[in-house]
Protein backbone atom coordinates (compact mmCIF):
# COMPACT_ATOMS: atom_id res chain seq x y z
CA UNK A 1 0.00 0.00 0.00
CA UNK A 2 1.14 3.53 -0.69
CA UNK A 3 0.50 6.21 1.91
CA UNK A 4 0.88 10.00 1.67
CA UNK A 5 2.25 12.45 4.20
CA UNK A 6 1.97 16.24 3.98
CA UNK A 7 5.12 17.92 5.25
CA UNK A 8 6.14 21.40 6.27
CA UNK A 9 7.30 23.41 3.22
CA UNK A 10 10.49 22.23 1.53
CA UNK A 11 11.13 19.44 4.06
CA UNK A 12 10.06 16.54 1.82
CA UNK A 13 13.57 15.23 1.19
CA UNK A 14 14.52 15.45 4.86
CA UNK A 15 11.35 13.65 5.98
CA UNK A 16 11.82 10.96 3.30
CA UNK A 17 15.42 10.39 4.40
CA UNK A 18 14.45 10.13 8.08
CA UNK A 19 11.67 7.61 7.31
CA UNK A 20 14.03 5.55 5.18
CA UNK A 21 16.71 5.52 7.89
CA UNK A 22 14.22 4.60 10.62
CA UNK A 23 12.81 1.75 8.51
CA UNK A 24 16.32 0.34 7.96
CA UNK A 25 17.33 0.71 11.62
CA UNK A 26 14.16 -0.92 12.95
CA UNK A 27 13.74 -3.52 10.19
CA UNK A 28 10.32 -2.22 9.16
CA UNK A 29 8.50 -3.40 6.03
CA UNK A 30 8.91 -0.11 4.17
CA UNK A 31 9.55 -0.84 0.50
CA UNK A 32 10.02 2.65 -0.94
CA UNK A 33 9.89 6.30 0.06
CA UNK A 34 9.55 8.91 -2.68
CA UNK A 35 8.39 12.40 -3.56
CA UNK A 36 6.96 13.76 -6.77
CA UNK A 37 8.13 17.16 -8.00
CA UNK A 38 4.66 18.23 -9.14
CA UNK A 39 3.17 17.56 -5.70
CA UNK A 40 5.03 19.89 -3.39
CA UNK A 41 5.12 19.17 0.36
CA UNK A 42 4.15 15.49 -0.02
CA UNK A 43 6.11 12.31 0.66
CA UNK A 44 4.81 8.89 -0.35
CA UNK A 45 5.63 5.68 1.47
CA UNK A 46 5.06 2.16 0.14
CA UNK A 47 4.79 -0.07 3.19
CA UNK A 48 2.72 -2.44 5.25
CA UNK A 49 0.14 -0.32 7.13
CA UNK A 50 1.37 -1.06 10.65
CA UNK A 51 5.01 -0.47 9.69
CA UNK A 52 4.09 2.75 7.90
CA UNK A 53 2.68 4.24 11.11
CA UNK A 54 5.66 2.94 13.12
CA UNK A 55 8.04 4.59 10.64
CA UNK A 56 6.45 8.00 11.32
CA UNK A 57 6.86 7.97 15.10
CA UNK A 58 9.24 10.70 16.20
CA UNK A 59 9.69 12.17 12.71
CA UNK A 60 9.44 16.00 12.76
CA UNK A 61 8.04 18.26 10.00
CA UNK A 62 4.96 16.10 9.32
CA UNK A 63 1.78 18.19 9.09
CA UNK A 64 -0.76 15.55 8.14
CA UNK A 65 -1.07 11.86 7.30
CA UNK A 66 -3.54 11.03 4.54
CA UNK A 67 -5.60 8.13 5.93
CA UNK A 68 -6.66 6.53 2.63
CA UNK A 69 -3.89 4.56 0.90
CA UNK A 70 -3.20 5.03 -2.82
CA UNK A 71 -2.80 2.49 -5.61
CA UNK A 72 0.21 2.42 -7.91
CA UNK A 73 -2.14 3.33 -10.78
CA UNK A 74 -2.69 6.72 -9.12
CA UNK A 75 0.95 7.55 -9.86
CA UNK A 76 1.25 6.36 -13.48
CA UNK A 77 0.84 9.85 -14.93
CA UNK A 78 3.79 11.10 -12.89
CA UNK A 79 6.10 8.31 -14.04
CA UNK A 80 5.04 8.30 -17.70
CA UNK A 81 7.47 9.85 -20.18
CA UNK A 82 7.07 13.60 -20.36
CA UNK A 83 5.27 15.01 -23.35
CA UNK A 84 6.87 17.49 -25.68
CA UNK A 85 7.65 20.66 -23.76
CA UNK A 86 5.17 23.46 -24.34
CA UNK A 87 6.71 26.89 -24.60
CA UNK A 88 5.06 29.36 -22.25
CA UNK A 89 5.68 33.07 -22.72
CA UNK A 90 4.85 36.17 -20.72
CA UNK A 91 1.52 37.44 -22.01
CA UNK A 92 0.02 34.02 -22.78
CA UNK A 93 -3.45 33.27 -21.42
CA UNK A 94 -3.55 29.97 -19.50
CA UNK A 95 -6.12 27.89 -17.65
CA UNK A 96 -5.23 26.25 -14.34
CA UNK A 97 -5.88 22.49 -14.60
CA UNK A 98 -5.25 21.48 -10.98
CA UNK A 99 -5.17 22.73 -7.42
CA UNK A 100 -7.35 25.31 -5.67
CA UNK A 101 -7.50 27.61 -8.72
CA UNK A 102 -8.58 24.84 -11.13
CA UNK A 103 -10.68 26.24 -13.97
CA UNK A 104 -9.46 29.81 -13.48
CA UNK A 105 -7.84 31.66 -16.38
CA UNK A 106 -4.93 34.00 -16.03
CA UNK A 107 -2.35 36.00 -17.91
CA UNK A 108 1.29 34.91 -17.55
CA UNK A 109 3.33 37.72 -15.96
CA UNK A 110 6.49 35.73 -15.19
CA UNK A 111 7.97 32.40 -16.28
CA UNK A 112 10.94 30.77 -14.55
CA UNK A 113 12.05 27.98 -16.88
CA UNK A 114 14.66 26.67 -14.43
CA UNK A 115 12.14 26.18 -11.61
CA UNK A 116 9.37 25.38 -14.14
CA UNK A 117 7.15 27.91 -12.36
CA UNK A 118 4.91 30.61 -13.73
CA UNK A 119 3.22 33.58 -12.13
CA UNK A 120 -0.18 34.51 -13.48
CA UNK A 121 -2.69 37.24 -12.76
CA UNK A 122 -6.15 35.74 -12.49
CA UNK A 123 -8.41 37.36 -15.08
CA UNK A 124 -11.66 36.96 -13.17
CA UNK A 125 -10.38 38.44 -9.89
CA UNK A 126 -11.68 41.88 -8.91
CA UNK A 127 -8.20 42.89 -7.79
CA UNK A 128 -5.20 41.61 -9.80
CA UNK A 129 -4.14 38.54 -7.85
CA UNK A 130 -0.72 37.07 -8.69
CA UNK A 131 -0.52 33.30 -8.27
CA UNK A 132 2.67 31.25 -8.68
CA UNK A 133 2.22 27.67 -9.93
CA UNK A 134 4.18 24.81 -11.36
CA UNK A 135 4.01 25.22 -15.15
CA UNK A 136 2.63 21.69 -15.50
CA UNK A 137 -0.50 22.84 -13.66
CA UNK A 138 -1.68 25.02 -16.56
CA UNK A 139 -2.62 24.65 -20.19
CA UNK A 140 -2.25 27.40 -22.75
CA UNK A 141 -5.59 28.79 -23.90
CA UNK A 142 -4.30 31.65 -26.04
CA UNK A 143 -0.78 32.58 -27.14
CA UNK A 144 0.21 36.23 -26.82
CA UNK A 145 -0.24 38.28 -29.93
Amino acid sequence: MIFAIRTIGKKEELVAEMIKNKAIEEGLNVYSVFKIEELKNYVFVEAEEEDFYLSLQGIPFIKKVIKEPFKIEDFEKYFAPKKEEIVIEVGDIVEVIGGPFKGQKGKVTKYDKIKNEITIELLEAVIPLPVTLNASMVKIVEKKK
